[in-house]
């Protein structure tokens, strides 16, 4: 008899981990690599328009396909955008459930029109890349490593490359920045990410009212018995105390999805490797919109900076 209850309950908590495995992690649903599914909210219904000019005149731009393997297996898509020989590279990644038009239709004018060549990832278990599991940042980072194997790979090996994300992709940039990454990764933008995959869905489930430590569990063996990774196994903040890559990091002080405390978590990780900069009023992602001009001025001066003993080589 004890057995049998014993089992029963095995099954319970492997059933509500399944189910929290699959509300959570798994990709795709039914709308998330559609362009124009917009969040809603008041924050961003202010700017639905805007965002939609900024994803058709995205869309408008012709691209190059570019597809290579995972660390694991998968094959990964991605869009390069070329503007010029020997133009520094830019690797987007954008967020969770997100598109790489509607996430980093704003980026990419700011990119483009500073000159650089761009890579916008089409991240695992989204859009045309293959898998079915999102991590977090956990394996995306390392996705993001062989990103930046595949720039140097086709163009120069020195080519100064810059990792730019926004929300989970800020995360995962953040996350590999704590990897053995190659000297001609010359800096990161990183715009609202998330301190660790545990912070961010605990604080997601008070949003909705779920007990923190009573989900947690549920969705940590969720996570590893379907879908093969432990939640705590990287962390942006961490991972940040480690780097020497230069990194800029824009917040919005208005976030209510991840909070401006936690971009200033990170940053007070390293101080001197971290340029911080919040904008008041922007919520999630939204602080290129709320002030765009003071954003590319920020922008701008960073890449300046980082990418200075990159010019006087040249």
């Amino acid at each position: 008899m004890f057995v049998k209850i014993i089992l029963i309950l095995a099954v319970i908590v492997l059933l509500v981990s399944y189910i929290v495995y699959r509300i959570a992690f798994y990709s795709p649903n039914k709308t998330q690599n559609d362009d124009y599914n917009i969040s809603r909210g008041e924050q961003m219904d202010a700017q639905r328009e805007t965002i939609t000019a900024m994803i058709d005149t995205l869309n408008a731009i012709p691209y190059e396909p570019v597809v290579i393997p995972s660390d694991d297996g998968l094959r990964l898509r991605g869009r390069y955008y070329h503007q010029k020989d020997g133009a520094p590279v830019v690797i987007g990644f954008h967020g969770y459930r997100g598109t790489p038009s509607r996430d980093f239709s704003g980026g990419t004018e700011m990119y483009l029109s500073a000159g650089f060549n761009l890579l916008m990832v089409e991240q695992r278990a989204h859009c045309g890349s293959e898998g079915h599991t999102i991590t977090f940042g956990v394996k995306e980072r390392y996705d993001c490593q062989a990103w930046i194997d595949y720039v140097r790979w086709r163009f120069e090996p020195d080519t100064p490359i810059l990792l730019g994300g926004i929300s989970m992709g800020a995360a995962t940039v953040l996350m590999a920045s704590g990897l053995d990454l190659p000297e001609n990764v010359k800096g990161i933008v990183a715009d609202a990410p998330y301190t660790s995959p545990k912070a961010i869905i605990q604080k997601v489930c008070r949003d909705v009212k779920i007990p923190p430590k009573l989900a947690y569990p549920f969705l940590w063996l969720g996570a590893l018995v379907f879908g093969g990774f432990r939640l705590g196994a990287a962390n942006a903040a961490e991972a940040v105390k480690h780097t020497t890559v230069p990194i800029l990091l824009i917040h919005g002080e208005d976030d209510r999805f991840v909070p401006c405390d936690m971009g200033r978590e990170i940053a007070a990780a390293n101080p001197e490797m971290v340029e911080l900069h919040t904008f008041p009023d922007a919520g999630h992602g939204l602080s290129f919109l709320i002030d765009r001009q003071r954003y590319e001025r920020i922008a701008r001066a960073f890449f300046a900076r980082v990418l200075a003993t990159t010019q006087e080589e040249a």
